[in-house]
């Protein structure tokens, strides 16, 4: 199983990507051993996750979700950006 998830940043930013773990995933990010984009900005919480049964469904998503703008991303996460 897969998961593609939505992190909020340190910078207040939104960071995308996959994994099969995502408690383990957040902390590696957390713990400054993800991307490098999280390394330098910092992962403070999991806002959203969605399943995916194969590896190949699940990069398809994360493209789509990283096409979005900030208020669509907080549109599927179901917050205003003021949240």
């Amino acid at each position: 199983m897969y998961f593609v998830y939505l992190l909020q940043c340190g910078d207040g930013s939104i960071y995308t990507g996959i994994t099969t773990d995502v408690k383990r995933r957040f902390r590696e990010h957390r713990d400054g051993k993800g991307g490098h984009y999280t390394r330098a900005r910092g992962a403070t919480r999991i806002m959203y996750t969605e399943k995916y049964p194969t590896r190949s469904g699940a990069l398809i998503r994360e493209a789509q979700i990283k096409r979005l703008s900030r208020d669509k991303k907080f549109e599927l996460i179901g917050h205003s950006k003021n949240n």
